[in-house]
């Protein structure tokens, strides 16, 4: 099949660039969307809607079916002998499995009238004629490089391995389980079914082997037979200076990214689909660069604060006790988290610093 000429041109398939070809198809404009790969596709990463994630999913028209994927409250924080949560101050999050949010919006996308050109590869958009071109292929993204954009101001990488097990979940809020180098996460996807994740330095680490840190864990994983192989990918705070060059831009992984800690990395890219739809309207890619940078922020500035636990024993420690005995502040910090918060650097300043200064005393 010829690839159609194009008001949008969009490179990548994943969730990112289904996002931003239904917010520019939703705006008037003619789209098409290219990938090499073909569905279903199924990574290792992108399991978890936030509440910011699934409004941003409401403002491009898609609603997630009754009945898919499983609802979760909050979030607990689980330390070697410790352990404190908290509820989202409003709504819900939602985690199912990547290849079932793909496929929504696949079916989004198609109704919405987008072009999905499966299995295209790169030599044959030499022909095409498109006014605007969006890279959404990730963070080995050709068309940054294409387009010279190729230039990070910042770059801190880890990585990520993930499998699932037949079981019935225990808990109705995400688990994040702390070790002094790395975390462990646990969330139910489905009802019979549970995702566990590691995110750590090492190329070497798996799952398995991460579970023999966390002996009640992994007590409750061992019986349970395995419903899919383990996936790996790299989860990464990464900036570039710039995300548009004359007529291309860049949205989702492609762009930069946050790391996975922060469970943001959807909801981030569907907001930037968004906002450069905004931008296309005005026939101005600068202002998605000014978006782009706004709508990273918080993330970034989350990402970076819980990273400041990872590979420190005694601050983590303390960090992790300190939240326990305040309870209060990690349902603030959640709140911050999810930009639930309307005014809170008076709070983060007479606070969280608080948390973070009990480890370096």
């Amino acid at each position: 099949m010829g690839v159609p000429d194009t008001d949008v041109l969009v490179v990548g398939g994943g969730p990112a660039g289904l996002a931003a070809a239904i917010a520019a198809r939703r705006k008037g404009f003619s789209v098409a969307v290219v990938d090499a790969a073909v569905p279903p596709i199924d990574k290792a990463c992108g399991e978890g809607l936030m509440p910011d994630a699934l409004n941003a999913l409401a403002e491009l028209g898609i609603q997630i079916p009754a009945g898919i994927g499983i609802p979760f409250r909050g979030i607990r924080f689980v330390g070697e002998d410790v352990s404190v949560e908290a509820d989202f101050p409003s709504g819900y999050a939602l985690a199912l499995r990547r290849p079932i949010l793909h496929q929504i919006l696949i079916d989004a996308a198609e109704k919405e009238g987008v072009d999905l050109l499966w299995g295209t590869s790169g030599g044959q958009l030499s022909d095409i004629s498109a006014r605007w071109i969006i890279g959404a292929d990730g963070h080995a993204s050709q068309v940054r490089k294409w387009a010279g954009l190729d230039r990070w101001r910042r770059v801190r990488e880890r990585l990520g391995f993930r499998v699932h097990y037949r079981m019935a979940p225990w808990t109705d809020h995400v688990e994040v389980h702390w070790h002094p180098q790395f975390q462990m996460y646990v969330a139910a996807v489905a009802a019979d079914e549970v995702m566990v994740a590691v995110l750590c330095h090492d190329a070497r680490a798996r799952v398995e082997q991460a579970l023999e840190f966390f002996p009640e864990l992994q007590a409750r994983v061992s019986e349970a037979p395995r419903t899919t192989m383990e996936r790996g990918g790299v989860s990464a705070t990464r900036r570039l200076w710039v995300v548009t060059q004359g007529t291309v831009a860049l949205v989702g992984d492609a762009s930069g990214s946050v790391d996975a800690i922060t469970g943001e990395g959807l909801g981030l890219a569907f907001r930037q689909g968004l906002a450069l739809a905004d931008a296309l309207v005005a026939g101005n890619l600068d202002l998605y660069e000014v978006a782009h940078r706004k709508l990273a922020r918080r993330p970034t500035f989350m990402a970076d604060l819980l990273l400041l636990l990872d590979g420190r024993p005694e601050l983590q420690y303390r960090a992790l006790h300190y939240l326990a005995r305040h309870p209060q502040l990690f349902r603030f910090l959640l709140a911050l988290h999810v930009g639930q918060l309307r005014s809170p650097i008076r709070y983060f300043d007479h606070g969280a610093t608080a948390a973070i200064g009990a480890g370096r005393r």
